[in-house]
């Protein structure tokens, strides 16, 4: 029951503290919402990273190898080299 005049200052706090709680509320919700869909979208555009760069660096290493035991002469090297890099 409102006595002596209406709510005063403690009505007005409450809806002022309420007001800030739902704000924060919806800006939780909304920033949670943006962490989840942009973890979910997998690749973003830059270096590769991960296991695709681990694999692509690997058969570059590997190539490099059978060019220096000699397995493979230096044309060969350039042109299986280049067909990597054109397929990442």
């Amino acid at each position: 029951m409102m006595w002596y005049g209406g709510w005063g200052w403690s009505g007005f706090l409450m809806t002022v503290i309420m007001v800030v709680f739902l704000l924060l509320l919806i800006v939780g919700v909304v920033a949670l919402t943006h962490y989840l869909t942009n973890t979910r979208r997998g690749h973003q555009p830059g270096p590769p990273s991960g296991e695709a760069a681990w694999g692509s660096r690997r058969a570059e290493d590997l190539l490099a190898e059978r060019f220096a035991r000699g397995e493979i002469d230096e044309d060969e090297y350039k042109r299986r080299l280049t067909l990597l890099r054109e397929q990442r």
